[in-house]
This record gives structure tokens, C-alpha cells and sequence, in this order.
């Protein structure tokens, strides 16, 4: 009999009161009693509407199945047959926008929580699994990878399951791009990652770091090193700031460099080498999700008060409502339809003192369809402060397009590319994720690096 609850079955979670001092996992995991009675759940649609809210067509219903019948390593490598990096999206891919706001369960109550499922499965293979992925049989031919985040890794796996000689070329001496540097490790531990990209390494992807592409080599160098055709996933890690008087002050961060410093660099480890503010009094401006890590990073860094300034409201933030959920558990105070004017400093220490703020209301709709948010005359106010985030956006870093004549790129100073196979201006360069795209999310870019290996299959296989 299916369980018919209206409900998911609940994930265990730390503590709000103690896990704002820790930078352990928040959530716990499904153990095999709940995943089996939410499994449960699934009425295994015989149209399967979740997978269409896939961007890489996890076959949904299949794995849940298994799960129902107990046969978690089989339902683990069902989701493998499309995803590269499971334990990954099961922690940090938006559900309930994607494949279970799909789901008919839904409709009447709560979707099934499939990313909980397929965290659970994931999990338990690499606790479970013995053998090494298998490495196919080579077909003689070489791509290259730039960029090694989500959309890069996916890129890589799927080229090597085809059988190409596959190096991913990373600037950073570590790989996982924005999985390592910017997802905090309460919410995507990095010994996950490590792993993902170890069975990567087993399936024979050889990972280059501390290169950076346009400088140790540029695109037509890899060409020229016999490399068949080259995936472009280099992120868009260049921050944007809030032009307003004051930014220069010291104690003000982009959340690149904040999250980098937490999270690849170890700050928030006792006596790490890595120098941090460690502020009391922080405001984050911004809205998404790496707004929200910000915070809850600077939280468990000692602050004690933490504001988020959103100059919108709350029902307009783009972060995951789970996210915004766990911010106010941690006690993040959250200052909506506020918008920053000037970052307040001593000018004798250089230091942050403040950030004078203005109270607004939202007006007619902008050209992103979301309403304008328009000042309310004299409510300007200011927060006493010693740090101040910004979380507002970032775009591709300039080097590529600098350094590959003919490679096609817009204003933002993203590479123009198919959104069906990622084919860009230049012949032989595929490009996908966030340097397409500005920044968004992990599994979109998964969807990206996926659809970019098909074709560049294609493309070497029509060159012989």
C-alpha cells in the first residue's frame, strides 16, 4: 500500500541554537526507515512529470521505486545513469522549484521529498559501495575542461563514461569551483565533494590545478596541445558592488572573498592562518542564496548580530525559502525593503562603523517583471555595524574573452552560447554554467555541462 500521508517525512536537523555556532551539517539525512516510508509516498506517475523538472533527467520515479524495495546501492546507480554528482544536488538543488513542484502529490499536500531521497542514496552508496567506477574503453580522442565546478565536473564525467581522454584544467588549487569556495560546509561538506570528484579521477579524469586558462595557456594553446574539442565552465566569480560612498573601507567584503575565506580556506577553523574580520555586528545587502550563506557564516563566525538588507520584500527573495527559513531559525534579522546608500567609517582607523540605509516601498514592475523598489522620502536610518557584505551578483571573469579571439560574448561579459548544446562562435569551444548564464544555480549548470558533452561528442565524431 502507498503512504498516502499529506506530508513529507520530517529531516532530522541540529539544533537552531547550536548549530549557529558550528559550521557542521544542518540537516541530518533520512535514515533507512524514514527514506522508506517516504518513498512510500511516490505514486510512480506514469507520465513522470518530475523528471521534466530535471535539468539533468534524473529518471525519478525509477529510483524512488527501488528505494521503496529497499535496493539502495540499485537506486543509487539508476541516478548515476544521468548525474554526475548526486550527493551534491540532493543537499543544494532548489526541489521545490525544479522536480517536486512537479510532482501530483503536491498537488494535494506535500510534494515526495525527492532530493532528500536522492541524498540518501547517495550517501549510503559511498558508505556502502566497494568497487571503484569502472574506466570505459578509450576511443582515442582528448577534451579539455575549463572551469571545475559543477558544470565542468558534469562535462568531464559524462565525456569520460563516452571514453575520451578528459583534463580538466582548474585555477584554483583545489577542484569543485563554487561547491568548495562558496557553499558553506554546514550545508554541502566538503569530504561529499571530495568524493564525487574522486570517482570522477576513477573513471580516468585527470584534473590540472593552479592553471589558469588564459595564462598558463590559452584556449588555441590547449588546441594546439591536441585537444579535440574544449568545454568552457569557468563560473562568474567577478563580484559586483554597490557603488556607494564608503566601499573601500576596511571590514567591507564581497561574499566571494568572505565565503572563499570560510570555506575553501578553513577560516572558520580555530587557529587557522587565514586572516578574517571576525565582526560582531555584520550586515549582508542582498537577496539569494549566497546572501543567506553569508549570513549564517558570519553568525557562526561570533557575530552577534547579523542583518540581511534586502531592498524588496520577502516574498520577492530569490534565495530558497528553506534557506531564508533556516536563517531566521539561526537568528539572522532580516531588514526588508531597505537599500543601502553609504558604508560609515572612521576615517582615523579606516574601519566600518555603520551603514545608512533608506526605508523603501515597491513600485510598478521592472524589466525583470518583479516590482521597483522606490525610496520612502526621510526614512533614511543607519545600522551600527563593523562589517558589511555585499551579496548582489557576480559576473564571468574577463580573462577567456580577452584571450580567445572570436570567441562571441555579451554585454555582461558572458560567453554567448546554445542554450541546447552550448556551440559558441568559436569552432571546437562548447561553454556552459555560470559563465553563460551570470550567476544561478549548481544543477542548472549540471544541465549545462550535460547537454555541452553530447554535443561535443557529436562534434569530434563528425570531424573523422
Amino acid at each position: 500500500m502507498p503512504n498516502m500521508s499529506l506530508n513529507k517525512c520530517p529531516m532530522p536537523e541540529q539544533d537552531p541554537n547550536v548549530r549557529n555556532k558550528n559550521f557542521e551539517e544542518v540537516a541530518l539525512g533520512y535514515t533507512a526507515e524514514m527514506a522508506l516510508e517516504e518513498a512510500q509516498r511516490c505514486l510512480n506517475c506514469k507520465n513522470k512529470p518530475c523528471v521534466s523538472g530535471c535539468p539533468v533527467g534524473v529518471k525519478i520515479p525509477e529510483f524512488i521505486a527501488l528505494v521503496a524495495e529497499g535496493k539502495f546501492l540499485e537506486a543509487a546507480a539508476k541516478i548515476k545513469e544521468t548525474s554526475s554528482l548526486p550527493a551534491v544536488c540532493g543537499r543544494v538543488c532548489p526541489q521545490e522549484s525544479q522536480c517536486e513542484c512537479k510532482c501530483v502529490r503536491g498537488i494535494k499536500g506535500e510534494p515526495v521529498a525527492i532530493g532528500r531521497l536522492e541524498r540518501f542514496v547517495a550517501d549510503y552508496a559511498m558508505q556502502h559501495e566497494q568497487a571503484k567506477a569502472a574506466r570505459p574503453q578509450p576511443n582515442g580522442h582528448k577534451c579539455a575542461i575549463v572551469g571545475a565546478g559543477p558544470a565542468g565536473l558534469t562535462c568531464a564525467g559524462d565525456l569520460a563514461r563516452m571514453g575520451y581522454e578528459v583534463t580538466v584544467f582548474e585555477a584554483l588549487h583545489t577542484a569543485g569551483g563554487v561547491l568548495m569556495y562558496g557553499i558553506p560546509e554546514f550545508r554541502l561538506p566538503k569530504a561529499i565533494v571530495q568524493k564525487e570528484i574522486d570517482t570522477l579521477k576513477e573513471l580516468g579524469v585527470e584534473f590540472v590545478l593552479n592553471f589558469v586558462v588564459g595564462r598558463s595557456e590559452t584556449i588555441d594553446d590547449l588546441f594546439a596541445d591536441g585537444y579535440e574539442a574544449i568545454f568552457v565552465g569557468s563560473g562568474a566569480g567577478l563580484p559586483t558592488f554597490m557603488r556607494v560612498p564608503g566601499e573601500n573601507y576596511n571590514g567591507v567584503y564581497s561574499a566571494n572573498e568572505y565565503l572563499t575565506r570560510v570555506n575553501l580556506m578553513k577560516a572558520y577553523k580555530e587557529n587557522a592562518d587565514t586572516p578574517i574580520l571576525r565582526a560582531k555586528k555584520v550586515a549582508v545587502v542582498g537577496g539569494g542564496n549566497v546572501a543567506m550563506d553569508a549570513a549564517r557564516c558570519a553568525k557562526r563566525m561570533g557575530a552577534d548580530e547579523v542583518y540581511v538588507v534586502y531592498r524588496r520584500g520577502e516574498a520577492e527573495m530569490p534565495a530558497r525559502l528553506e534557506e531564508i527559513h533556516h536563517a531566521k531559525e539561526e537568528g539572522i534579522v532580516f531588514k526588508f525593503l531597505t537599500a543601502p546608500l553609504e558604508v560609515i567609517g572612521n576615517p582615523d582607523t579606516y574601519m566600518v562603523e555603520g551603514l545608512k540605509c533608506q526605508q523603501m516601498e515597491l513600485g510598478e514592475p521592472d524589466a525583470s517583471g518583479r516590482r521597483r523598489p522606490v525610496p520612502v522620502e526621510g526614512s533614511e536610518f543607519t545600522l551600527d555595524l563593523d562589517a558589511v557584505i555585499v551579496a548582489i551578483g557576480t559576473s564571468p571573469n574577463p580573462l577567456i574573452r580577452s584571450t580567445t579571439p572570436g570567441l562571441e560574448t555579451n554585454k555582461r561579459g558572458c560567453i554567448v552560447a546554445d542554450d541546447e548544446h552550448g556551440i559558441t562562435s568559436k569552432d571546437g569551444v562548447f561553454a556552459g554554467g555560470d559563465a553563460v548564464t551570470g550567476a544561478a544555480t549548481v544543477i542548472l549548470a549540471m544541465g549545462a555541462g550535460k547537454r555541452a558533452a553530447a554535443a561535443m561528442d557529436e562534434y569530434i565524431k563528425n570531424k573523422q
